[in-house]
């Protein structure tokens, strides 16, 4: 047997103990109170947060990609930030009571997800995927990509350590660490599999969605950003530069192209360019376009995330140390236009236009170029233009006067922090927001007779013969069990717990 062979079938069986003391482990804590998780949430956190930095340096040094310390801060608020998101969300027991339609809510996990971890995030997705997964008393398996496997492997090491003395059953938190694509596939598919989380490339997302398990896919980021003659021009153009170079330009939410409007394009060029912006030659740009990308479009892996200075040598010219991002002239979008695709690099094109509705086309056609449903961004002080391009773009994230990289992922913004960013429908997602708890929290919901069945339903055998549908209280046999709704007490709450956990006792056996 070869040793190609070998290392398939390592995997492969690592994948199935995964899966299967997963989920076993799950159903060991299905139960577990809401304290008991978050206190176990909490523990992971505070381990991420004393880690950060390694784990940072670790994922540059494993894949060469973006800064250590824009790495860290990454791991910060994918523990920090997206706790303090999610810590009051209710997701164990009784999580709401509708008093009025009479209905009961009640959490339960999705089960054993596998969580596809990209190369350009390895430690801040896993992170981010456990903490969600876990709050909603899921059991999760990081699939890592493989150029990252090891620093992927010690932020869920960490995370689990952390939980698992706080509490949680050994084998809920794993990693595949005998990584093949054999193994990666045999987790998707494993009866025990019950959602796939897939951030990466459109190799594995097509994968993850084929495999006939229920999946929340990512999608790729073309990002335009459009510079209206309203906006502020200083404080734009240095968002724009911070944002396309932090980390290398790794999060796909990163701004992709500046549209900007005619009468300001000149001053946001100079001010771009005093902030670190290099305008490359016509040659220059031809240059780097020839090298990046494969023939089907997809980067070369060798160029993301990398800093301009790394870049230019590459394409065989210098720049000064002070860069920040390359810039490139377009003259139109599309495959001849290389630099007019997503680039994960600290790469910006650039292109002018005259009016918001001239940029909105140019927008929408960058958009429909690779990034449908992903994400646009704006500056502009006109509400008119803002809110056309909220209503008119096909992306489910538009950013005013904001960053592109961290205000899609919800540092800067309001939006639901994350580092798996969907881009709904139009984009190959069932999802269209930021991925959260909510995602992977089931609900139950115990409903009570609130309306009175139809005449014709009653009189075609819809009641029991001899019984009267509508009978009074006097007539009905009452219990504890049957109390309306309204009764909102703590020992409500208790015996909807006690009759949920002697059902499923009696399933697992």
């Amino acid at each position: 047997m070869s040793q190609t062979m070998d290392a398939d079938l390592r995997s492969i069986q690592q994948a199935r103990d995964l899966a299967v003391a997963a989920r076993e482990a799950m159903r060991s804590f299905q139960f577990a109170s809401q304290q008991q998780v978050d206190k176990i949430c909490e523990a992971m956190v505070t381990a991420v947060l004393r880690e950060a930095g390694r784990l940072g340096q670790m994922a540059h040094d494993e894949t060469g990609f973006g800064y250590p310390a824009h790495k860290k801060l990454k791991n910060e608020f994918a523990a920090q930030g997206v706790w303090d998101s999610i810590k009051d969300v209710p997701t164990c027991g009784v999580l709401r009571r509708d008093e009025v339609n009479k209905v009961v809510e009640i959490g339960w996990p999705v089960g054993v997800i596998i969580a596809l971890t990209p190369s350009t995030n390895p430690t801040s997705t896993a992170i981010f995927k456990i903490l969600i997964g876990v709050k909603a008393r899921n059991a999760v398996i990081v699939a890592p990509h493989p150029s990252a496997k090891d620093c992927t492997a010690e932020a869920v090491r960490v995370m689990a350590a952390a939980a698992e003395a706080a509490g949680l059953p050994k084998g809920m938190i794993g990693c595949l660490t005998e990584l093949t694509l054999q193994g990666t596939n045999e987790l998707m598919n494993h009866y025990a599999t019950s959602m796939i989380l897939a951030t990466g490339g459109p190799g594995m997302v097509k994968a993850a969605h084929s495999c006939g398990k229920p999946a929340i896919g990512v999608g790729p980021g073309n990002v335009p950003v459009y510079v209206d003659r309203t906006a502020h021009i200083v404080r734009a153009a240095q968002m724009i530069v911070e944002s396309k170079s932090f980390d290398c330009s790794t999060i796909c939410a990163t701004e992709q192209c500046v549209i900007a409007d005619r009468p300001i394009a000149e001053r946001l060029k100079a001010e771009m360019q005093a902030r670190g912006a290099y305008w490359m030659t016509k040659e220059q740009a031809d240059k780097l376009a020839g090298i990046m990308f494969r023939p089907n479009g997809m980067m070369l892996a060798e160029y993301v995330g990398r800093t301009p200075q790394a870049l230019a040598k590459a394409a065989g010219f210098e720049v000064p140390d002070s860069v920040r991002v390359l810039v490139a002239d377009l003259d139109g979008v599309g495959p001849k236009y290389p630099l007019s695709r997503e680039k994960l690099t600290t790469v910006l094109g650039w292109m002018v236009e005259d009016g918001w509705r001239a940029g909105c086309e140019r927008a929408i056609q960058l958009l429909h170029f690779g990034g449908d449903g992903h994400s646009v961004s704006i500056h502009s002080r006109d509400e008119e233009a803002i809110l056309a391009f909220g209503i008119e773009k096909p992306a489910f994230r538009v950013l005013v006067n904001t960053w592109g990289s961290l205000g899609g992922v919800g540092y800067t913004t309001g939006v639901r922090p994350s580092f798996t960013l969907a881009p709904g429908g139009i984009g190959g997602s069932v999802v269209s927001g930021n991925v959260t708890v909510e995602h992977v929290l089931n609900v139950k919901r115990v409903a009570y007779h609130l309306n009175s069945a139809p005449e014709v339903a009653r009189a075609h055998g819809g009641v029991l013969e001899g019984v009267d549908a509508e009978a009074g209280e006097d007539d009905v046999v009452t219990s504890s069990a049957a109390a309306p709704v309204g009764n909102s007490s703590d020992a409500d709450a208790a015996l909807v717990e006690k009759v949920v956990r002697q059902i499923l006792t009696e399933l697992h056996k």
